[in-house]
C-alpha cells in the first residue's frame, strides 16, 4: 500500500511541478473516492474532508488526473457496476450499491458509458 502511494506521488511529480501538499491532497481524494464510492461524495463533502476549497480541488484534481473529481467518481461507479452486474446482481441493486440515487439516471448513464 505504501509502495503504491510512493509510485503515485512520483508519477504526479513527473506530470507537473507542484507542491507536496497538493499532490498529497489529490492522491488522498482519489483514494477516498475509490474506497467510499457508494457514499454521497459531493464536492462539498470531499473539500471539507480534505481541508481544501472545492474550486481549488477541482482545479488541482483535473491538473493531475485529467478529469474532475465527479468524472472520476462516475468512472469508478461504472466500473464497479459492471463487476456487480457481471456477478449476477440485479440492475436495481447494482444502482444503489454503487451510489446512484435514481435507477433512471443510473440506467441512462450506464448505457451512454458502456453501451
Amino acid at each position: 500500500m505504501f509502495t503504491d502511494f510512493l509510485t503515485e506521488v512520483n508519477r504526479i511529480k513527473r506530470v507537473s511541478f507542484s507542491n507536496e501538499r497538493q499532490i498529497q491532497t489529490v492522491i488522498a481524494v482519489k483514494r477516498h473516492m475509490e474506497v467510499h464510492f457508494a457514499q454521497d461524495l459531493g464536492l462539498d463533502v470531499l473539500a471539507i474532508e480534505h481541508c481544501v476549497s472545492k474550486y481549488h480541488l477541482i482545479r488541482i484534481f483535473k491538473r493531475y488526473y485529467g478529469q474532475t473529481p465527479n468524472q472520476f467518481l462516475i468512472q469508478i461507479r461504472i466500473k464497479k457496476a459492471k463487476e456487480f452486474l457481471g456477478a449476477g446482481m440485479s440492475v436495481t441493486d447494482t444502482c444503489f450499491q454503487v451510489g446512484f440515487k435514481s435507477l433512471g439516471s443510473f440506467s441512462s448513464l450506464f448505457t451512454v458509458k458502456v453501451g
